[in-house]
């Protein structure tokens, strides 16, 4: 008989607002809101006391002013966020056997077969107060058989408090809650499922999966089993790798450095479109630059977590000043970004505007669609993968 699933899931609370009051703790208590200026910027982060007035995540910053204009409005500290994170990330890796990273303030572990050396709700209840007492951040939790009823349970633990769903409880604990709280559920489904006059996820649970699949197709069968507490999504172990690079060699030996710019741009673009769609996010950039005679040279710097290339492509070009002799010609150019982490496009909300999230949306869906490539900067487009200007139709 295979052992009880036992997963738990962490998420640390409004994770950048605390890690700026632990370094400000007049903060503490205000409605504070990250994400660049108040005029064009976008809400990256904002305190539960600034959630009070309707203002959520990925909201314009305008908005949330007019919303809340006494607020607190931070630009935000990147490499705070990042610190934070990993040090999180080093408890929890020497704490327990199976985890799973999967933003920069969540994770899941897999407790499964413990239970039979350990009281693991007790051992988890352990980890949160030594997270909590090692980091100074608040941090929710919450224990059940499986990855979605763990995270909605997680949700209803905030701000900072942590609960047990006993394994046979987890259809009365979902019960009485929105189906908008479903993970997964998006908001034209939620919102044909309240045409049906279905708000409650125990009206769900009561439905046919047959009528279901009928009216959402596949998407049917996923919405049945969320709402029932079945989910056998895998914990799938914290190794991935470390780094991404691309390189040129010229047909010949260039000292062009308009042409060199325009190279490093577009392979810059193909970088960090790459790490959006694999769901990553690099630390460190650096470029190689190699000469006629085969002398090469590299240079690298610590950046903020991201996988924006307007962010990325000024700092190749700064790194292009120091590594390159401009008297000599090139006969290969490299750039590679290191130290990933798994993240979500959220890191790089503090400098950007809602017309860059919503360009980098559209540019991603098209690319990820029609192949790399199809939509780019135009300084881009006669190199890389596609090799065409798609623009122009022979």
């Amino acid at each position: 008989m295979p052992a009880k699933r036992i997963i738990m899931h962490i998420d640390l609370d409004s994770f950048f607002v605390s890690v700026e009051r632990k370094f400000d703790p007049s903060l503490i208590g205000k409605p504070v809101i990250i994400g660049g200026s108040a005029e064009r910027g976008v809400v990256a982060s904002c305190s539960y006391e600034a959630r009070k007035y309707g203002i959520h995540s990925a909201m314009p910053t305008k908005q949330a002013y007019k919303l809340c204009p006494h607020a607190i409005f931070l630009r935000g500290s990147h490499g705070r966020y990042g610190e934070a994170s990993r040090e999180v990330t080093e408890i929890i890796n020497n704490a327990v056997p199976l985890f799973m990273k999967t933003s920069v303030d969540e994770f899941y572990v897999d407790y499964t077969g413990m239970d039979r050396f350990h009281n693991c709700y007790k051992h988890a209840s352990e980890l949160r107060q030594k997270i909590m007492k090692d980091t100074e951040l608040p941090i929710s939790f919450a224990m059940s058989s499986g990855k979605t009823v763990s995270k909605m349970a997680t949700n209803q633990a905030k701000p900072n408090g942590q609960l047990y769903i006993p394994h046979g409880a987890e259809k009365q604990f979902l019960a009485p809650l929105s189906i908008t709280k479903i993970p997964g559920l998006g908001e034209s489904t939620s919102q044909k499922l309240f045409q049906y006059g279905i708000e409650r996820i125990g009206q769900l649970q009561k439905m046919d999966i047959r009528f279901l699949e009928s009216v959402f197709g596949k998407m049917g069968r996923f919405i049945w089993e969320k709402a029932q507490g079945i989910d056998h999504g895998e914990i799938i172990p914290h190794s991935e790798r470390k780094s991404i690079s691309t390189e040129h060699t010229f047909h010949t030996n260039i000292a062009d450095r308009q042409n060199i710019e325009t190279i490093l741009v577009s392979m810059t673009e193909e970088l960090s479109s790459k790490l959006r769609k694999e769901n990553k996010l690099a630390s460190c950039l650096a470029i190689k630059v190699r000469y006629a005679n085969f002398e090469t040279h590299t240079q690298q710097e610590k950046i903020p977590l991201t996988a924006a290339e307007h962010i990325l492509i000024p700092g190749v070009k700064n790194l292009l000043k120091k590594a390159w002799n401009q008297h000599r010609p090139i006969r290969l150019i490299g750039v590679r970004l290191s130290n990933l982490a798994t993240g979500s496009y959220q890191i790089n909300l503090f400098e950007d505007n809602e017309e860059q999230i919503r360009l980098y949306q559209a540019m991603d869906k098209i690319n990820f669609k029609f192949g790399e490539k199809t939509v780019c900067r135009a300084a881009g487009m006669e190199i890389g993968t596609r090799n065409f200007n798609p623009f122009m139709r022979g």
